[in-house]
């Protein structure tokens, strides 16, 4: 509630004063019904068991090793809060490291719910539950893309994985390639679409947070720190998206009872340590049929405007081609570049 405030004042600033005084009732509607902020939201499970994390860590998913884009040894982060480090198998604690010792609790948010109290704003629980299991939100098989690594604009700020989709789908051409990370839109809509309930909201791009109140020793570092990111990100980009939960684990990280061929679905949180339930896919590939591919084009065409409330026309990057050179470049480096910085020998 405290974000979707800030946001509506944001949007005051630059707006028409009629604007604004429509933007502040409808952020006091929603308020008022909104009565206890809560944590409880859908979204995806990225806490992965480590050796150099905490003993209670579960595996969710081996796609992505977080430990590649942390800073474990402090060598360009000075210091952050005393969460330390959320992903990557979570705080040991002493004497490994002297922080809270945590979990893993690696996630992205798809819906937050807040709670499963209908008076506070939220939705009941067993409502959430059998709308999931019902089959009328359509659960694909979803892959994922980390597609960078950013600061956030708090100070000081958290550290950010992001999921976003780097260009839009071809909504002409049926059997094109679906863009990297298109299932979180997709089950983010109809989620929205379903679900009425004054509590819900995204909060910002999809994304999982890495660590809090992130203080680098010097602009120097922060700039090898993210070329550091940079680097294990193109390489996750060249192997491309990757299916989450391919252990087919359940909620305690013990095998799911009836797994599927298809196991990468969407997990109900009570708050970010506390996962209570997974719904596996419903809505299976391949997706490049007419009648698959129309329905979900059908959700991709608008996005949600948490300042306004309302839908907007979808808005996407446009999709850059590179020549294979370039690509090669890219991944590889110059090699001509790298023969001159060495020195000819």
């Amino acid at each position: 509630m405290q974000q979707r405030r800030a946001l509506l004042i944001i949007a005051a600033a630059q707006n028409s004063q009629s604007v604004s005084k429509e933007l502040e009732l409808i952020y006091t509607s929603y308020n008022e019904k909104s009565k206890v902020d809560g944590l409880a939201f859908l979204g995806l499970s990225l806490t992965r068991k480590s050796d150099r994390g905490h003993p209670d860590s579960i595996t969710h998913q081996t796609a992505f090793d977080l430990n590649n884009i942390i800073d474990r040894e402090y060598e360009y982060i000075e210091s952050t809060n005393d969460d330390g480090w959320l992903v990557g198998g979570g705080e040991p604690g002493p004497p490994q490291s002297y922080k809270l010792a945590a979990k893993d609790s690696a996630h992205v948010e798809i819906m937050r719910i807040g709670t499963y109290r209908a008076d506070w704003g939220g939705i009941d629980q067993k409502e959430i539950i059998d709308v999931l299991q019902s089959g009328k939100i359509l659960i694909p098989q979803i892959e994922v893309l980390p597609t960078a690594v950013e600061a956030n604009k708090d100070s000081p700020p958290e550290l950010e994985i992001r999921f976003d989709m780097p260009f839009g789908p071809d909504f002409e051409v049926m059997d094109a390639p679906l863009p990297p990370n298109w299932a979180l839109r997709f089950i983010h809509n109809q989620l929205f679409k379903h679900f009425q309930n004054p509590s819900r909201f995204c909060p910002g791009a999809f994304h999982s947070t890495i660590v809090r109140k992130a203080e680098f020793r010097s602009n120097s570092h922060k700039e090898a720190y993210f070329a550091m990111c940079d680097a294990v990100l193109k390489k996750w980009k060249l192997a491309g998206p990757k299916a989450l939960n391919d252990g087919a684990w359940d909620v305690n990280g013990k095998q799911l009872d009836k797994p599927g061929a298809y196991n990468s679905g969407l997990w109900l949180f009570q708050d970010r340590n506390t996962i209570t339930h997974f719904f596996p896919p419903n809505f299976l590939p391949p997706y490049d049929t007419k009648e698959k591919r129309e329905i979900i084009l059908s959700f991709l065409t608008e996005e949600w405007d948490e300042e306004k409330m309302e839908w907007k026309k979808a808005e996407y990057p446009v999709q850059q081609v590179a020549a294979p050179a370039a690509k090669f470049f890219e991944f590889c480096g110059n090699p001509i570049e790298t023969l001159l910085r060495g020195g000819l020998k």
